[in-house]
């Protein structure tokens, strides 16, 4: 039997227009209860762990079907599918596996009875993973990455609360349109803010210039405001040569010379302040840009914009002028990912200029 379909519509409100248009919408299966399907992708990560006792902690032990059987009520919120991509910890996934989950989240998508998706991941790149899966899958659908600081051997294993308060963002239409999310701890952020704050806190998920897009209750998914921008990479490949550097007090800039013999295509520099260099390093920094790769300039801070504001010997100002790139709000390790898929889409030196310039 074919499924109906239906269109289901969520109008915006006076006060709260949705954006870019006055409406979404999306088409669901008429299976009787219009229950929504979201796709479960696993890759590892902390939420799949166990206590090992002859490793001595915990490892990547649960497959997905094994966590899902850990999630009450998850049936009433949406059919789910699932996936098993790897059983990793946070530090093993690469940008290159992040590229090839992307084509995997991609291809469930492609499937109109999906109305999101939802990747379990561990936290110690999860921001790197949903950054990546932002700039590169095109779709309005919902892409949800969810984690867990505690393990399933731990008192309080937060896993099965996250990922059912993930699929139930990844099921509700409300949030179409809002581009990659990361959901822990009943928070929603933005995959282009969200950062990890802690190493061990469960409220460690923040975005700390924003705030989070929208809140996990009870019995809805409550969304406080839309992003006013999403770039888009069309990327099949990316360049891993791309190197991060941090500066502090006095640095003399000699990884930044020793990146450029290495081969570097690109190179981040985490500067200080607005996106300041010591002058003690500021040599090497002016020949990398001569050079001819694109350098970024982040800034060690964990919140504020890179900026041009001051003049010095060293300055932004002063970079910029030299032909450096100012990063905008983003950190060094979400600069890098964008820069390897500028790089492996060919960019120009001014298109990656352009595109770091419309930074949200």
């Amino acid at each position: 039997m074919v499924p109906m379909r239906a269109r289901i519509c969520v109008e915006a409100v006076p006060d709260r227009p949705l954006w870019p248009d006055n409406s979404r919408c999306i088409l669901a299966v008429m299976n009787g209860s219009m229950k929504p399907r979201v796709a479960m992708v696993f890759t590892g990560g902390t939420i799949s762990m166990r206590l090992d006792p002859a490793a001595g902690g915990a490892v990547p032990m649960l497959s997905g079907d094994e966590i899902l059987a850990q999630v009450p009520g998850l049936a009433q919120i949406a059919e789910v599918t699932t996936t098993d991509f790897a059983r990793l910890p946070g530090p093993h996934i690469t940008p290159a596996r992040m590229l090839e989950l992307s084509r995997v989240v991609a291809s469930q998508l492609a499937d109109e009875r999906v109305n999101g998706a939802v990747v379990t991941h561990g936290t110690d790149t999860l921001e790197e993973t949903a950054y990546l899966l932002d700039l590169v899958l095109p779709s309005d659908q919902p892409v949800v990455l969810v984690g867990a600081m505690r393990n399933s051997s731990e008192l309080g294993w937060d896993g099965p609360a996250n990922l059912r308060s993930a699929v139930r963002v990844a099921a509700d239409p409300a949030v179409r349109g809002l581009g990659v999310l990361v959901v822990m701890n009943d928070l929603v952020f933005a995959a282009s803010e969200a950062t990890k704050t802690h190493a061990e806190s469960l409220e460690t998920f923040q975005s700390r210039d924003f705030g989070p897009v929208g809140i996990v209750d009870k019995d809805r998914v409550i969304v406080s405001r839309r992003r006013a921008a999403r770039e888009h990479i069309a990327a099949i490949r990316l360049d891993e040569r791309v190197e991060i550097v941090k500066l502090s007090a006095g640095s003399d800039g000699r990884l930044i010379r020793r990146s450029i013999e290495d081969g570097a295509r690109g190179l981040i520099i985490e500067g200080l302040g607005r996106g300041n260099v010591p002058i003690t390093a500021l040599g090497e920094a002016e020949r990398a840009i001569q050079s001819g790769i694109p350098v970024v300039i982040t800034s060690r801070c964990p919140r504020g914009r890179v900026l041009d504001t001051y003049a010095y010997e060293g300055a932004g100002k002063q970079l910029k002028r030299r032909g450096a790139i100012l990063g905008g709000s983003l950190p060094s390790h979400k600069a890098r990912i964008k820069l390897m898929l500028l790089l492996g889409a060919e960019r120009t030196l001014e298109e990656i200029r352009a595109s770091f310039g419309v930074t949200d």
